[in-house]
Formats: structure tokens, sequence, C-alpha cells
């Protein structure tokens, strides 16, 4: 029996192989053999997730064809991964990927660290920062002395406790968006909100329209749930959305739903202006398209002076364009698993009928702590502290790339979390696998776009400051130096850094 469980198609991995685009080589640099090239291709989509394990690649014939290369080149290609591990093979059943024996599953995802890992290897994969305290503390105590008449309860609440769905309610008629309760379902984090739409409004094979590039886990959310997706370019810099591009794929591609991120997106940084969100509103109204706002980062504003544009949902009145997705996990503390979903009522009424066949509902602990964050004052005064941190995280780290990388290039955003950087001509997929090596963990540009997308780029977030971003930029350099060396060995071995 065949041991694959799905299937990469030729022109798909040529394309792939192709965005693997790497500075040229520099006199009395010696590139390797092209047999040796490709072969390195494939074990680099692999050990990034992109290609899956147990995907079944191409004939030989097939992949030669789509790459204009020998039969002979793809055939020891496939030859050198197999002696590594990285390929199987049977008579009869094809090659598939694989992993050699002790690696690690390769994530397809953001997941962070394992705690035992932190002190030799720097994470700049994950854009969450520790929990803000005392709040946390505070928070946690105040909701266990608040929890007693729960516990007498079946504490069942698919729709989130109703003291916070009224906070919440009240937070967004604050904001000049006149909300109720009703309108308010509580999820298990961001990630849930969006899980939970996504199986309502796009089922296997819709169109889902993306921003280019976009979150890497809603991504992978995504194609996970079986959705066909349709990347929309940004604009250039950091001035949000390429309006007639949106208007071009909402009008031929007629998606279900569009995810979007208007303010300081991920992983841009980019923020979209209020002329921008009430074009976009009017045109995803137009198409029959549901806007799905992710407002994550919409308190994390880390300059002075900035001016906050109107949310995304205050230009459709009516609710039925726009559904709104908040959480705590950026602003608060990523291990606080709280979001929630502002939409019609109808909507939410479908969304918490569905949690029957899901998480039945969200921890309620939890929801009482975030609720005594928000009716005491404790949220404004964490989220500050928050703003403080990420600020100085991100001025460290930008003078360190500066002085480290002078050849990247970027814009400093005013908010968010995270540096979209274009990495000096090399390739972001070959720079994340040689940072392993030298202790320090970043995502390349690739895993978030769709198909081989900004092969180019890698993501900075706003984790770490002051000396612990000067040794995450000195090993950047040093993982740039290995891949500009055409190096494929060990590297420089990571020192322990100790924060």
């Amino acid at each position: 029996m065949a041991q694959w469980t799905s299937a990469v198609g030729a022109a798909q991995l040529a394309r792939l192989l192709n965005s693997q685009q790497d500075r040229p080589a520099g006199p009395g640099t010696r590139r390797p053999p092209a047999y040796r090239a490709l072969a390195d291709g494939i074990r680099l989509l692999v050990l990034e997730g992109r290609v899956p394990v147990a995907a079944r690649l191409p004939a030989e014939r097939e992949l030669a064809l789509s790459l204009s290369v020998s039969r002979t080149t793809v055939a020891a290609a496939y030859e050198a991964l197999r002696a590594e591990g990285f390929l199987e093979s049977r008579r009869g059943a094809g090659s598939w990927t694989a992993v050699p024996a002790g690696n690690p599953l390769p994530a397809r995802g953001l997941e962070p660290l394992p705690p035992e890992a932190l002190g030799s290897v720097i994470d700049l994969g994950c854009a969450a920062l520790p929990a803000p305290e005392p709040w946390l503390t505070r928070a946690v105590q105040g909701a266990l002395e608040e929890l007693p008449p729960y516990a007498h309860t079946h504490g069942d609440y698919p729709a989130g406790l109703p003291a916070l769905r009224s906070m919440i309610a009240d937070r967004y008629t604050a904001r000049g968006i006149p909300t109720m309760p009703e309108q308010i379902m509580v999820t298990t984090g961001a990630m849930g909100a969006i899980d939970a739409i996504c199986h309502l409004f796009g089922g296997r094979g819709e169109r889902i329209a993306v921003e280019s590039p976009s979150y890497a886990n809603i991504l992978q959310l995504m194609r996970e749930a079986g959705a066909r997706l349709v990347p929309v370019a940004m604009a250039e810099g950091l001035t949000g959305w390429d309006m007639d591009r949106w208007r071009q794929v909402l009008r031929d591609a007629a998606p279900r739903i569009a995810y979007i991120v208007a303010d300081f997106h991920n992983p841009t940084g980019a923020l979209a202006d209020d002329d921008q969100r009430r074009r976009l509103v009017d045109a995803a109204r137009s198409a029959g398209t549901v806007l799905v706002a992710d407002e994550t980062m919409s308190e994390l504003w880390l300059d002075e002076g900035v001016e906050m544009p109107r949310p995304v949902c205050g230009f459709d009145p009516a609710g039925s364009t726009v559904i709104t997705v908040g959480s705590a996990s950026k602003a608060f503390w990523a291990g606080m698993r709280i979001g929630w979903v502002r939409a019609a009522p109808d909507i939410i009424r479908s969304l918490v009928a569905a949690r029957a066949y899901a998480d039945l509902g969200t921890p309620v602990v939890e929801q009482l702590a975030v609720n005594w964050l928000f009716s005491t004052g404790g949220w404004a005064q964490a989220v500050d502290v928050r703003r403080g941190q990420a600020r100085e995280n991100r001025d460290a780290l930008v003078a360190a790339v500066r002085r480290e990388l002078p050849t990247w290039e970027f814009e400093v955003p005013r908010g968010g979390l995270t540096l979209w950087v274009r990495a000096g001509g090399l390739s972001g997929s070959r720079i994340a696998e040689a940072g392993e090596r030298v202790g320090v963990r970043v995502p390349s540009g690739p895993r978030f776009g769709v198909d081989g997308a900004f092969e180019g780029y890698v993501r900075l977030p706003f984790t770490v400051g002051g000396a612990v971003a000067e040794e995450a930029a000195a090993r950047l350099a040093a993982a740039v130096r290995v891949v500009e060396s055409g190096g494929t060995g060990g590297g420089e071995a990571p020192r322990t850094f100790v924060a």
C-alpha cells in the first residue's frame, strides 16, 4: 500500500522551487551541481512545511519537463534525498516526502519554541510578549473571587458569559459602534473565532480572498479547511490596501469571504485609513462577500500622535457585510486564550449553534479574568505597559538590524508587533534554515504568502529588546554569511544566551 497521503503536482513544485531565488554567486563562490541544488530546494520545502511530509512527488520525467532540466538531474536529486532520509520510494507507488529518523516533523504554522530550547535559541518566530504583571495575577485572583456562583452551574456557555458579552458590547459602543450583547460571541482566541467563521461561510472549495502577505497561521487554518485562497497584493510600503486590486478580485473571483487585518497588519504593520475601509466595505457589499476584520492588533499603536481610523464595522451600519474578530492574545497575553466575534445577531446564533459540534464553549475562569480587566481599568493599564515594551523592543531591534545587516530593507511601522524585511536579495527560506543552526529562529516570507510568494523576505517580531535584540541581529548576520557562502553544513555554533 502507498505511504503517501497527498500529492504535489509538477507545476506546483516547479513554482515553489523557482521562488527560491538567491543572490548571484560572487567571485570564487562555487555553485553546487544542478542535482544538488534541486535536492536542497526540495529538502528546504519539506523542512519549512511548504511541501507536506508524506506528499507524493511528481514522476521524474514530469518534473524535468516543468523545470526544463534533464531527467538525469531529477533522478540524481531524488536519489540524494532518499540517501538523506527525505524521500521514500516503492516500485509502483512512486516517491513521497519524509523526514529522517529523529528529526522533528516540520511545522506549517508558527508554533512557539518549547521552553527547554530558549536557553540556546532566540525565538523570533512567535510574535507574542510575556504576560504583563501584576495585571495577569490580579485578573486571575479577581476571576477566582467571582467564580463561586458559576461553579454551581453546568459551566457551558456556548455564546460566552453574559457579563463578558455585555462588557465587550459596551466597549464597541464606546468606540462609536452601537452594539448589543446579542451581537457578541466569546471564543477560544481569535483562531477559534476565525475557524468557526470559516466553517460557517467557507466550506471546502470556497474561495477566500486574503491580503498578500497575510498572517501565516490563519492561511494554514484556511488551507486545512479546504479553502481556495485568492491573494490580493498589499499597496507599497505601509500605505494599506491596493483598492484597485481589491475591486478586481471581488468582482472577478466573487470570494465567499475575505480575511483582512486593517489595524497594524500582520506581517507588514500597515494601517488602512478611513477611506480605504469605507471603499472596501462598499466593494464587498456589492460583490456579496463577507469581510472578516481581524482587530487583534488594534490597540497596539506604539508612536505618539497615531490617530486610529474608525473600525471596519463602523462602515457597515446594517451589519450585513462585516464580521469583526477581537482577542486578548496580542494586546494582553497569548496565554489568555479569549477572543470574540462581533456580527449580526443571526450570524452569532448560527455560530453558537455550530459550537455543539466543536468546542462547546470557552473556559469560564479565563472569561472572568478578562471581564475583571475590562471592568476595573486593569486592561487599559496593562495594554499601556505592553505598548511601552513593544516600542522599546521595536527600536532596539531596528537599530541592531540596521547595524548588522545594512542591506536589509524595511519601513518601521507605527504599531503592531512585526517588522517585514526584504532580506538583501537572499532567500528567506535559506536564511531561516541557516538561522536554526546558528541559534536564531525566524520565519521566512513564504509562510505569509500563497504558492511560494515572498521568498525574499523574513518577518521579525518586537518580542526581544536590549542585548537580546543585538544578539539576535548578530546571529541573523551569521545566518546570512552561511547562505552567502553556499554552506550546507553545521554553520556557526550557537552561544547560550541568558536574557
